[in-house]
């Protein structure tokens, strides 16, 4: 059974205390054995906006549901148009210094693994291992939804190329998901393809729609990541969706510490120890530091 996507939440007015010094962050990361779990918001200074920030894009954006792409050759053609254009800057975007500080953790031991809800997979560009669940897939991935073959990307991009030679849209804003805002006329001149495996499939980004479940399998993984740490370290969340949030209640109700790392509130703050509103760049950066890791370069 589908789950009806949750798009928003708005705060219950009950209040989480909160606070700007990195204490709790660095007590937790300095007894090792911590697992992250980063969102959107760790993105956003590598150029990807988030979601539900300041500026995040569900104030202007409907992402795309998973019953309005497999219902509807008419939205694919229109999230297929839109995010041709939206790839090239999602491929573009380099790891900023919040993941290379991730990767640095993760490198001297003191994060022990990393769950992220992004689907730009600049954690594993910035060199932290490839066993990062990523929990909503990758966009550098694509399966047929008829006959499950797995293609990359960039095979995709080269197959949109030829069947739109002169094509000219213009993005007008990037989103998290890799889709842009398209103007009506230039999504109606655009060619999509089918799966060239089994002729006829519909194509489908390897990542995780509104309202589509996370495979079991994944979820699994990540249970299994929380139930082996000691703390949960939440890094740029709003914690909207219950994908996420499932852990951080995980962690709670099994007694371990939660700290989050968020600007502005977010749905797991009842079951955080402590959060910190702090820019992620340069909060994880002085982390590595204070914790004795190696620096971060690049």
């Amino acid at each position: 059974m589908r789950t009806r996507p949750t798009l928003t939440w708005e705060p219950t007015g009950e209040f989480f205390a909160r606070t700007t010094r990195l204490d709790a962050m660095v007590e937790l990361v300095a007894d090792c054995g911590v697992v992250v779990l980063s969102g959107a918001g760790l993105s956003t200074e590598s150029g990807i906006p988030d979601y539900r920030g300041e500026s995040g894009a569900l104030r202007k954006h409907t992402p795309m549901t998973f019953e309005d792409f497999v219902g509807s050759a008419e939205a694919r053609q229109r999230y297929w148009a839109r995010s041709h254009l939206g790839w090239r800057a999602m491929a573009g975007a380099q790891p900023n210094v919040g993941h290379r500080a991730v990767a640095a953790l993760r490198a001297s031991g003191h994060v022990g693994g990393v769950i992220t809800q992004n689907v730009d997979g600049l954690h594993q560009a910035a060199g932290t291992p490839p066993e990062v669940v990523d929990l909503h897939g990758s966009l550098d991935r694509v399966v047929c939804l008829t006959c499950g073959t797995l293609s990359a990307r960039t095979e995709l991009e080269r197959r949109l190329n030829e069947a739109n030679p002169v094509f000219d849209g213009v993005a007008a804003r990037i989103n998290p998901d890799g889709d842009v805002d398209l103007d009506e006329d230039a999504v109606l001149r655009f060619r999509s393809v089918d799966c060239d495996s089994c002729g006829d499939g519909v194509l489908k980004p390897d990542v995780v729609f509104f309202g589509e479940n996370v495979p079991k399998s994944r979820v699994d993984r990540c249970n299994e990541l929380v139930d082996g740490a000691a703390a949960l370290l939440v890094l740029g969340s709003s914690l909207t969706v219950m994908s996420g949030l499932r852990f951080v209640r995980r962690a709670a109700e099994a007694g371990k510490p939660v700290v989050i790392v968020n600007k502005g509130a977010t749905r797991g703050d009842r079951y955080a120890s402590a959060r910190i509103e702090a820019p992620l760049g340069a909060a994880l950066v002085e982390l590595v530091g204070l914790v004795g890791a190696e620096p971060v370069t690049g």
